[in-house]
């Protein structure tokens, strides 16, 4: 198991092209980019609360690529949270996802205490969709994780993402609270107020 520390490491999975980079951008800087640009490994840090404390909310951004299968076995080890993301235009993303998967169980040992959260991206693109939401669901309910439609471009449910996947943590008592700025959409997080904030 990865050592408590002051660091929570999140760790995203996904084929090529499927939205990773613009996710964790759209969520750290607020930023999306038209371009695709394929990544090897990205960090990107976020100072959140966790226990009454500050910790670092350390999100790891893999390649899409299968080309560097120990990187993938060192973030899986190191990682206390995973996302795994699809594109609601792909059926073959969804597919490539499977595999990521077996390997989280067999590193881990058990998915039971891990947060993990299916993610179909690209929810804006409805007239391309090959995924439907239902299918997403189906396939969190097998691999006993949460399920989440997300568009990295419209900026839909992407704050949301990263505060379920907290509130998935039993460990520790983390979340992100938005001082100020909740909108209509995002009034769920309501239940977790008072708990931290974004620094």
């Amino acid at each position: 198991m990865p050592e408590q520390s002051n660091d929570y490491r999140v760790v995203v999975f996904g084929a090529g092209g499927v939205g990773k980079s613009s996710l964790v951008l759209r969520f750290v800087k607020g930023t999306f980019r038209d371009t695709y640009i394929p990544t090897v490994e990205d960090t990107y840090t976020q100072v959140i609360s966790c226990d009454k404390s500050v910790c670092t909310l350390q999100i790891t951004d893999t390649t899409g690529s299968h080309q560097f299968p120990a990187m993938q076995r060192l973030s899986i080890s190191k990682g206390h949270a995973f996302i795994l993301v699809y594109s609601i235009t792909s059926r073959q993303s969804m597919e490539e996802l499977k595999p990521i998967y077996q390997q989280i169980l067999a590193i881990k040992g058990s998915v039971d205490s891990i947060p993990i959260m299916l993610v179909g991206n690209k929810s804006d693109e409805t007239a391309q969709r090959e995924v439907e939401a239902k299918e997403g669901e189906a396939q969190a309910t097998t691999w006993k994780c949460a399920f989440m439609e997300t568009s990295a471009k419209t900026n839909f449910n992407v704050k949301e993402l990263f505060q379920e996947l907290l509130a998935l943590e039993k460990k520790r008592d983390m979340s992100l609270s938005i001082d100020g700025k909740r909108s209509g959409k995002q009034k769920r997080t309501d239940k977790l107020k008072g708990k931290c904030s974004i620094m």
